[in-house]
């Protein structure tokens, strides 16, 4: 299956990466919703999109705004929205509201309450994060591979977390800032790039994949990706447009 990134960096663009947007295309999944949005039109392969939404800060669900023309003439036929409760009702009273975009767009919101099953004979499972406002991680898995989502959240070998992507073939895990910046990381709430390995490490993945890298860095690898290898040494960068297959 795979993977393409669409969106690989967080808070705001840059000239190199939009916000966290990956799509899985052969299921019509979409996990989280920022800038890079507006790449999706590109990729859709089903008849149907399933956008799950980790929260509710700007960077992950301004993107939705942009659904109008993402599934203007496309071969989609429905969209869903997927988020926890304090996410969609942020998104309903805030982002769509009168004043600041007052159409909304041909989707559905659901509520995330307990296992969704996906296209190919998958299933979705999410898990609480810690993060200033609350934020969820995403477990997606199908009878022959697997794929865990983590993103805002400060990254410990010992989280609850860790026991929720034990094992998956790939762990897609933010990475925002170098070791330099470990006291910053954990005032925000986002992870520096020695505890992530560390998290890999710890949860026996097969390969880790970093995105929403800090766009203050405009380079290919703004966190120091070496210094992961030395822990977990199947660690590779994200890049816009970047296809992964798992």
């Amino acid at each position: 299956m795979k993977l393409i990134l669409l969106g690989t960096t967080g808070y705001h663009p840059n000239n190199r990466r939009h916000t966290a947007c990956l799509m899985l295309p052969e299921v019509g999944v979409v996990l989280d919703a920022g800038t890079a949005m507006f790449r999706v039109r590109d990729y859709l392969e089903t008849p149907h999109l399933d956008v799950f939404v980790t929260h509710a800060h700007l960077d992950h669900i301004v993107g939705l705004t942009f659904l109008i023309d993402v599934l203007w003439k496309s071969p989609c036929e429905r969209a869903n929205v997927h988020a926890a409760e304090g996410a969609l009702r942020a998104i309903d009273e805030h982002l769509f509201a009168e004043p600041l975009f007052p159409v909304k767009p041909p989707c559905d919101f659901h509520r995330l309450a307990g296992p969704v099953p996906l296209a190919g004979g998958g299933t979705l499972r999410w898990f609480p994060l810690n993060h200033p406002g609350g934020s969820v991680g995403f477990r997606l898995d199908w009878p022959d591979r697997s794929l865990a989502y983590v993103t805002d959240t400060t990254a410990e070998p010992d989280a609850d977390y860790v026991e929720e992507i034990r094992g998956v073939d790939l762990l897609v895990h933010e990475c925002y800032f170098a070791d330099d910046m470990q006291a910053w990381a954990e005032t925000t709430g986002h992870s520096a790039i020695t505890p992530v390995a560390e998290v890999a490490k710890a949860a026996g993945v097969g390969k880790l994949l970093l995105v929403h890298l800090n766009p203050m860095v405009d380079a290919v690898d703004p966190v120091g990706v070496e210094t992961a290898r030395k822990i977990f040494p199947n660690t590779i960068i994200g890049e816009d447009f970047a296809e992964i297959e798992f």
